[in-house]
């Protein structure tokens, strides 16, 4: 095991507003030798989560990276030894493997690593059938408690998880309209997805076309994005509407923390409820959302988008996109075949 060479990204300083490829450190180091208990995994591909920058520098529902530690990603790879009974070498895996080549995955630890769905690709068991497709499912329906015939809107709703939640509104019935940044990605929503209708924030008056979209209010505001659009979507409440906090990409590279929303009354006034969730709270609960959305997928009902930059060297600069509007769909670096 020796032999091998493991490249890898260290945390080298606390980001600054965007994240860069200077935050970051190259190192090249041995792979270590396997303890009881553990699992060597290849890695093959990695997921590029907006959360990922908060982990660079607070302590949020995971302890923050340390600097000089491998930075911390989910993946996908093939388990190369393992002294773990549950694990055999050859076998598909998924886990927090990390920015490097080889990971060394205490595996008897809760979620830890888990086995790749057979016969479901890579990209796929990291995208709609992974975490990302997990967190739309249980935070529109378990969280939003989305109903057929209400009006749903979504945040970054051209992105991963975002693009997940639109469909899965749609398919339970739901009147969607999707707010992403850019006529191409507005397109995509109405055209690909069918989504009932788009919003450009980048080029439209937000507050102005929720009226128009949502002339009866919105049910539930799946929110991906914070800040501004957050607050529009408030002030557009209809009663008894909920708002679904699942992130605040806007806000990730703020060097102190924005003034809060101005129309957080409107919960008040409308009886409504904004509620965040983990999408952690409900891995004991994964099989609920996996058969629906493998379903839909083999149905066509449910398109996965996936955007895949090459090589671990381009994973700093994946991760930026996610905060540039760059991306298209789910973010993945493709560390080897």
């Amino acid at each position: 095991m020796t032999a091998l060479v493991n490249r890898q990204w260290l945390l080298a300083r606390r980001p600054s507003g965007l994240v860069s490829e200077a935050d970051f450190k190259w190192n090249e180091a041995a792979v270590p030798e396997l303890a009881d208990g553990q699992v060597l995994v290849r890695t093959l591909c990695l997921s590029c989560d907006p959360t990922q920058r908060g982990w660079m520098s607070i302590d949020t529902y995971l302890p923050k990276v340390e600097l000089g530690e491998v930075m911390r990603s989910s993946g996908a790879g093939r388990v190369v030894a393992s002294k773990h009974p549950a694990f055999a070498a050859g076998q598909l895996v998924q886990g927090l493997v990390g920015w490097q080549d080889y990971a060394v995955v205490a595996a008897g630890k809760p979620g830890a690593l888990m086995p790749l769905p057979p016969g479901v690709p890579i990209e796929t068991a990291l995208g709609a059938l992974g975490i990302t497709g997990i967190t739309a499912y249980f935070g529109l329906i378990d969280v939003g408690k989305a109903k057929p015939g209400e009006t749903v809107v979504v945040s970054g709703a051209a992105g991963a998880t975002g693009s997940m939640v639109a469909q899965i509104g749609k398919i339970l019935g739901c009147r969607v309209v999707g707010i992403a940044g850019g006529a191409d990605k507005c397109r995509y929503l109405t055209t690909e997805l069918g989504l009932d209708a788009a919003i450009d924030y980048k080029s439209e008056d937000l507050a102005e076309r929720l009226g128009e979209t949502c002339p009866k209010g919105i049910d539930v505001y799946f929110d991906n994005v914070g800040g501004d659009i957050l607050d529009a979507a408030l002030g557009k409440l209809a009663m008894r509407g909920r708002v679904v906090i699942c992130g605040a990409i806007s806000r990730y590279n703020e060097a102190a923390p924005g003034p809060g929303p101005k129309n957080y009354m409107n919960l008040l006034l409308k009886r409504g409820r904004m509620e965040g969730f983990i999408v952690l709270d409900y891995l004991p609960r994964v099989a609920e959302a996996i058969l629906p959305m493998a379903g839909w997928l083999a149905q066509g009902k449910l398109k996965d988008r996936v955007d895949v930059q090459v090589g671990l060297e381009r994973a700093p600069a994946a991760l930026a996109r996610l905060f540039l509007g760059q991306n298209e769909g789910k973010q993945l670096v493709r560390v080897a075949e």
